[in-house]
């Protein structure tokens, strides 16, 4: 529609104002009240007639206007936001009985210190629903950001494609807002809403959403906001943030919900004021009868302690809320038939046994397959292929195979299966498969050679404590793994300029600081080399003990398990893992390519010949010393056949300390411990090169 001519800027301001106002309130009544006030066509005028009027004069367009719904230019990737106030998780009840509801008020009652002649506790009784948590945050009324919960402390900034989803309001419907109040809630998407996206997608011959809320969580996590503002995205309010200037908060939960229903925020209207354990219960069970029935899936219910003063007093505990907890529903299972039995290989190596399934539709989705966990679960339900099966899938949890139905099973019975029996060797590349003592998993041994394994080879390998590869990160070991340019840690050293400036996002000023880095990494130590490598159970400090012991890659690679049982703190299974991993061809022609490429390192007699200055001493390290680093310190002293602990004790040999040394110098006072400063340190280690060795006069 074309727009007639405006006099003025003013006249134009005001237009745009009140198409603004009068389009969110018909957004309001659609898609939050769920009560259409104008027909399609209407609306639609009134939207083109603000998109010609802002195209018209773009110094009109405001943050929240709705024409900025639509989605903008696609992102390279989120921003990181910190929470001004965590987004803690709330405690699972897992009793899915009436007795769930009862043990939260018992315990609620007990921390308040209620007796049983005391009034019932008030609670507000909500949703569980099945989405994606976001933080809304309102700065005079106006959205500014959204971010996803994340770890907790810190989530993805979100906000244009949160801007896409039409219940969310891009300004609060008050005229004396608070200056900040963040919202948090969760997107998720109708189950009407999914189907009708799908059978569109189906028509068009494009992909299908798996289910509402895997829907909704990748919606809101896609970098090009265009596509999040085709799918058709919805948003309940459950509580806040971080909020300043508020001086006529509530008092209460529910009330705080009600006061957000009158600035525009949406919040279900499937919660209530609940009195007691017994009120509880009622609530459970009525959404429990229900639940099939409501337009959106949820997997259960959540009670708060209504009274926002008696939710501070109650506080937390191991950074969950006392006055707080989510009842699940039980999970939802199915029958079926096991068709087979697979493996996948993960990133560490580790055989995951997969139950191939006859199709079976549960918990709103078909499902085809379903972990066994490993061999052990195996043999504790006793799986066979051709068993019927009951099968779980509780929210986006990765269906399981809860139990056989023994009455079923076929004549003559299938045999049992086992994993060493049907995978001697890895699928993915063949090399030897093992199962450690004490270990439930079952694992593959060519760590360094294994396709399936290698991304997690290669940035452990290239970490800063292994080879200390500067710039070879995670997005750049997907392109060079992904564009087949490395298949082992060996290859790493055949890269050139041209081709790491040839990837994506690397700059050649970028591409030569990695190739002078990886270049640098040929310089290493032994014990670094063999923490690099990966080996299984095998960590820093056993790699450097290993190095201390062996002084020598050769000598290492040949020793038996009675061999490495002699290195200090090696046991059975560290020198079983050890043993493997050389045993396998695969790895051991890495290791040699690596020394073909130039990779190298000291190497010494080893101190199972000779002890070491400082063999059998403990020492403790505290303070900053003037010249050398905790790190510098503590090779030094693990070299020489010494050990390195944490804190100070009657075993503790020497502590040496630096400048605002703390409570672990004290100690050492106390206990009469002998304390050194850096040259001390030098001294016992050198002695011959230095007469200085002195402990502080303290």
């Amino acid at each position: 529609m074309a727009v007639p001519p405006v006099p003025g800027s003013g006249d134009a301001a005001a237009r745009a104002d009140a198409l603004r106002r009068e389009i969110e309130r018909h957004n309001y009544a659609y898609y939050v009240l769920d009560a259409p006030t104008v027909p399609d066509a209407e609306y639609d005028r009134l939207f083109r007639e603000l998109q010609a009027l802002e195209a018209a004069h773009p110094e009109l367009v405001t943050a929240d206007s709705p024409t900025r719904r639509v989605g903008g230019q696609p992102l390279d990737e989120f921003p990181k936001r910190r929470h001004a106030i965590p987004m803690l998780s709330i405690r699972t009840e897992t009793d899915t009985t009436a007795a769930g509801a009862r043990t939260f008020d018992a315990r609620v009652r007990k921390e308040l210190g209620l007796v049983e002649t005391d009034a019932p506790v008030e609670y507000a009784a909500e949703l569980k629903f099945d989405g994606l948590a976001i933080n809304l945050r309102y700065e005079h009324g106006v959205l500014v950001s959204a971010t996803t919960r994340g770890d907790g402390e810190t989530g993805e900034e979100v906000t244009q494609n949160v801007r896409t989803v039409q219940s969310v309001p891009l300004r609060l419907r008050t005229d004396q807002p608070p200056p900040v109040l963040e919202v948090r809630g969760e997107v998720f998407m109708r189950r009407d809403d999914f189907e009708r996206y799908n059978a569109k997608q189906r028509e068009a011959g494009r992909p299908t959403l798996v289910n509402p809320r895997n829907g909704a969580a990748g919606s809101i996590r896609q970098l090009d906001p265009r596509l999040a503002a085709q799918r058709p995205l919805s948003f309940f309010a459950y509580g806040l943030g971080e909020v300043q200037g508020w001086t006529d908060a509530p008092a209460t939960h529910s009330a705080t919900l009600d006061v957000l229903v009158e600035l525009g925020v949406p919040v279900s209207a499937e919660r209530r004021v609940c009195r007691g354990a017994d009120a509880l219960v009622a609530f459970h069970d009525d959404v429990a009868a229900r639940r099939d029935q409501l337009p959106f899936d949820i997997d259960g219910v959540v009670y708060k302690v209504n009274r926002l003063d008696q939710q501070r007093a109650l506080g937390f505990v191991t950074r969950e809320p006392r006055w707080a907890v989510a009842h699940k529903f039980p999970a939802q299972e199915e029958l079926t038939v096991v068709e087979a039995i697979e493996v996948q290989v993960g990133r560490t190596g580790a055989l995951t046994p997969v139950a191939r399934l006859a199709p079976v539709f549960v918990g709103g989705v078909t499902v085809t397959n379903a972990t066994l966990h490993n061999q052990d679960e195996i043999d504790r339900k006793d799986v066979r292929v051709g068993d019927t099966v009951i099968v779980r899938r509780a929210g986006d949890v990765i269906p399981e195979v809860v139990a056989v139905v023994a009455d079923r099973r076929p004549h003559p019975a299938p045999p049992r299966f086992a994993i060493l029996e049907a995978y001697p060797v890895c699928p993915e590349c063949g090399s030897h498969v093992v199962r450690l003592e004490g270990e439930a998993a079952v694992r593959c041994t060519g760590g360094l050679y294994c396709p399936a394994q290698r991304k997690q080879a290669l940035l452990h390998f290239a970490s800063r404590r292994a080879m200390d590869i500067e710039g070879l990160g995670d997005k750049l070991v997907d392109q060079l793994v992904d564009r087949g340019l490395v298949h082992t840690p060996a290859d790493v050293y055949g890269l050139d300029l041209a081709t790491l400036a040839g990837l994506d996002r690397m700059a050649e000023k970028s591409a030569a600081n990695l190739c002078a880095a990886i270049e640098a990494s040929k310089a290493t130590t032994l014990a670094r080399f063999i923490f690099a490598l990966g080996i299984r159970n095998v960590g820093e400090a056993t790699a450097k003990d290993l190095a201390r012991h062996f002084g020598a890659l050769d000598r290492l690679i040949a020793a038996t398990e009675d061999d490495l049982l002699a290195v200090r703190d090696v046991g059975p299974i560290v020198a079983q893992s050890i043993v493997q991993f050389f045993a396998e061809p695969h790895n051991l022609d890495v290791v040699r390519k690596l020394q073909a490429a130039g990779v190298r390192w000291p190497e010494s007699a080893g101190v199972q010949q000779s002890g070491g200055r400082l063999a059998g001493k403990t020492l403790v390290l505290t303070g900053t010393l003037p010249t050398l680093t905790r790190d510098a310190a503590k090779e030094m002293i693990e070299a020489a056949g010494g050990k390195v602990a944490g804190s100070v004790s009657k075993k503790t040999d020497y502590v040496v300390a630096g400048a605002e040394a703390g409570s672990k110098l004290a100690k050492a006072q106390e206990l009469g411990v002998a304390i050194l400063d850096e040259d001390g340190l030098r001294g016992l280690l050198q002695p011959a090169a230095s007469s200085g060795q002195r402990a502080l006069d303290l």
